[in-house]
């Protein structure tokens, strides 16, 4: 078959697949022209889920009767003035596509006015133009879309009902708006208003979209780096998670993304504080150069391309783990932020934490001690005294939110009241584990955790597959304390144990590390192994679940977790406490 240039109408609709897939995609294209064209107020409205129309209306500049002829014309643009503006892209539509995309699949009606101008309307249906008639309008523009895929029978068959096209079309709102919180957005669909948000601050978009949950559990983040580079933002506690990322609100340049990289930074921070399976929540804004991020990469500018990636990636981790670093009351205890730094000791991959502050690792040892898997020794009275835990001054309250300790259930929670009078409940076992962690972890970036020689080197018997294993590591275990060496064919023999996890039996340590060390991807690296060993150690080291404490420890333990940073969660991202405030208790009861 000969080659042959195909007819523009065709070329028109081949090219519109790749801009036009669903209604969501139609509005996403409206709403964002309206917003570069100064709009703030938008209205959206849409029929059938936005298959049989969807209306945006803003009153932003308006165009003159001549634009308008050419806004549908393919890349026909007001945005790039010069060639070299396409490397530092600072608005949200440059292309020219949208509106001859739409106007190739649909039909379409521009209606436009220019402040001290007259309207002006034009019509397009399937690619083809109208001429441009003189028409009633307020000032700003009007965009109307009919019949999606009218020219092209065969893709409205891969369309969703009209109920999930519309939710997936103000879903791409709320990211829009979320985006661009100075600008009041309202959505009619079938009718009714579906979205009302009025202009606003960062804060107060972020409340209105994500609710009253979300913004008890929020956690402020604000970070610079080198090159103009701002991190601005709320991330939720770790204790609030979701089963999906779909409450991830990713903004760079003003521009809402599903960016893979800044998806998996974000997922790097809360790994070692959230449950495998479960998505953080976080609404945060990325500014830097326009000419630092390429948004050419992808036809509907979801996804961009860096020009130091690793420089952002770091940077976005380094600060969500600064906000995260909170101790369990919320107060912060992560030290100031500092630079991103490249892999220390040649250890493929590793990104040390910041150390936790000295009072944490100190008051940990003093914990240790009290809370010692053999012969506890209670507390003196001055260090933690149950009647010193709380008083009524408002800075002791503001130092101490998670209260007096009150008693011990089931010898594994223990039940305290906070200043406030709620109810917290502690999980003595997890909350002991995240404080073992941070300790491990500040003395290993202080320069290796420190062991404790056995009187007698254990022998543990292990399968020799997983004495391989362990053998295989034994060089960065011994940096965590864990002194191995091979003892013959099955055999493991244990020199030191860290001295954090006290008088630990290396048997059942040892074959958990085993698993998780063969359970950990192959590729994943070095430093992602060495947080799961930590992990491993700190469980063995804590106190278990059915072990009776005394007033001063449980008081210890509580004054500690307020100091240690993810204290919110154990190791493994299960919550270590629990509270029940007077509303939460009110509604249990039937009083509200």
């Amino acid at each position: 078959m000969p080659i042959r240039l195909l007819p523009e109408t065709t070329a028109n609709r081949i090219a519109a697949g790749e801009v036009v897939e669903r209604p969501a995609a139609v509005v996403k294209e409206l709403v964002e022209n309206a917003l570069d064209a100064g709009a703030r107020r938008i209205t959206v409205t849409l029929e059938g889920g936005g298959i049989d129309r969807v209306l945006v209306e803003d009153d932003g500049h308006g165009m003159p009767p001549e634009d308008l002829a050419l806004a549908v014309e393919r890349h026909a643009t007001s945005k790039l003035a010069e060639e070299a503006m396409l490397f530092r892209i600072a608005t949200l539509g440059f292309r020219g596509e949208a509106l001859p995309s739409i106007g190739a699949v649909a039909r379409l009606t521009l209606t436009s006015r220019p402040a001290g101008g007259d309207a002006h309307a034009l019509m397009v249906e399937a690619g083809r133009k109208g001429a441009v008639m003189p028409a009633s309008g307020a000032p700003g523009t009007r965009v109307e879309m009919r019949d999606l895929f009218h020219a092209v029978p065969a893709r409205r068959k891969f369309l969703k009902s009209a109920r999930a096209e519309a939710e997936a079309a103000i879903e791409t709102l709320r990211r829009l708006a979320m985006a661009w919180p100075e600008v009041g957005f309202r959505v009619l669909n079938e009718g009714r208003e579906a979205l009302v948000l009025p202009p606003a601050d960062r804060n107060g978009r972020i409340a209105a979209l994500f609710g009253a949950d979300f913004a008890a559990a929020a956690l402020p983040v604000e970070a610079s780096g080198s090159g103009a580079l701002t991190l601005v933002g709320q991330a939720a506690q770790p204790a609030y998670t979701r089963a999906t990322a779909s409450e991830q609100h990713l903004v760079v340049n003003r521009r809402p993304v599903r960016d893979p990289l800044l998806r998996v930074a974000l997922r790097v921070a809360y790994r070692e504080v959230i449950a495998a399976g479960r998505h953080p929540a976080a609404a945060l804004f990325l500014d830097l150069p326009p000419d630092a991020v390429d948004v050419n990469v992808h036809p509907m500018k979801t996804e961009l391309r860096f020009r130091d990636e690793a420089a952002v990636r770091g940077f976005l981790i380094s600060a969500l783990r600064r906000a995260l670093g909170i101790g369990a009351g919320g107060a912060s205890t992560a030290p100031a932020l500092t630079q991103y730094r490249p892999a220390l000791g040649g250890w493929s991959g590793w990104r040390p934490r910041e150390p936790a502050p000295a009072s944490t690792a100190s008051g940990l040892a003093e914990l240790q001690l009290a809370l010692a898997p053999a012969g506890m020794r209670p507390l003196a009275p001055a260090e933690a005294g149950p009647e010193a835990a709380i008083t009524a001054d408002p800075a002791t309250a503001a130092a101490q939110p998670l209260g007096r300790p009150l008693g011990q259930l089931l010898e594994t929670y223990i039940l305290a009241e906070a200043p406030d009078g709620a109810l917290v409940l502690v999980d003595q076992h997890a909350a002991h584990e995240r404080l073992t962690h941070e300790a491990l972890h500040a003395q290993l970036i202080a320069g290796g955790v420190r062991s404790q020689p056995l009187l007698l080197p254990g022998v543990v018997e292990l399968p020799a597959g997983d004495c391989a294993r362990l053998l295989e590591f034994a060089e960065p275990l011994g940096r965590l304390g864990l002194e191995i060496e091979g003892f013959g064919p099955g055999a493991i023999l244990v020199r030191a144990l860290p001295a954090l996890l006290g008088p630990a039996d290396p048997a059942p340590l040892l074959r958990d590390l085993a698993a998780e060390l063969t359970e950990t991807h192959e590729a994943l690296s070095l430093a992602a192994r060495l947080d799961a060993a930590i992990a491993r150690l700190a469980c063995h080291g804590s106190i278990r679940a059915g072990r009776r404490l005394t007033p001063p420890e449980m008081a210890a333990l509580l004054r500690q977790m307020e100091q240690t940073p993810r204290a919110a969660t154990c190791s493994h991202g299960r919550p270590t406490f629990l509270r029940l405030g007077a509303a939460e208790l009110e509604r249990m009861f039937g009083r509200r």
